[in-house]
């Protein structure tokens, strides 16, 4: 017996549609890990502007993602919440950029776990529909499991909490890179099974 309802061959057909704002977003992570990386004695100020943009763009993406899926799927709300939390945090980067780094790893704490809340949620919601989900659970226990590790050692020094993120988001866009792939390949067999 399922846990959570099944979800609609034309749910994973619209999911599949906009497969590409998973990939930009994944694609996008990696770039802002990748600069962190190369960049580590950045200031926590550019830090700060990278995150919030990061943020701000994923959050952007996702909305965009919801409100395209809004008629076919009747789950689209999570992604629009997934969204509005990235913007959210994008802004609240912007508006206070004198923010300390015990500031920014709350932020970034908080935004982790949140996402990775969400991704656990969809993850047990689409098992049923497609192979693969297991990639969208395991970023959601990363997410989880980072998010916990900022928490716990909120005195990192600014490089390694640079790499932190930096290797992160290198691996959320990975995760996600995957899941747009295999949202896509899903889409075009959803037709023929229904």
């Amino acid at each position: 017996m399922a846990l959570a309802p099944a979800i609609p061959s034309d749910a994973i057909a619209a999911l599949g549609r906009y497969w590409w704002t998973f990939l930009l977003r994944g694609i996008l992570a990696i770039l802002f890990g990748a600069a962190s990386f190369l960049q580590p004695g950045i200031t926590l100020f550019v830090l700060v502007a990278f995150f919030g943009a990061w943020a701000l763009v994923d959050g952007v993406l996702a909305v965009i993602g919801a409100f395209r899926a809004r008629g076919t799927n009747e789950r689209w709300w999570a992604l629009l919440l997934i969204g509005l939390a990235g913007i959210a945090i994008g802004v609240i980067t912007f508006v206070s950029p004198a923010s300390t780094l015990f500031g920014l790893q709350a932020v970034v704490a908080a935004w982790s776990i949140a996402i990775g809340v969400f991704a656990i949620v969809a993850a047990i919601r689409l098992r049923e529909m497609i192979e693969g989900e297991w990639v969208l659970g395991l970023w959601g226990v990363l997410s989880i499991l980072f998010g916990l590790f900022v928490v716990m050692y909120p005195l990192a020094s600014a490089i390694a909490m640079v790499w932190m993120l930096g290797g992160y988001a290198i691996l959320f866009g990975i995760l996600l890179i995957v899941l747009a792939f295999r949202l896509k390949g899903e889409a075009a067999h959803a037709p023929k099974r229904a």
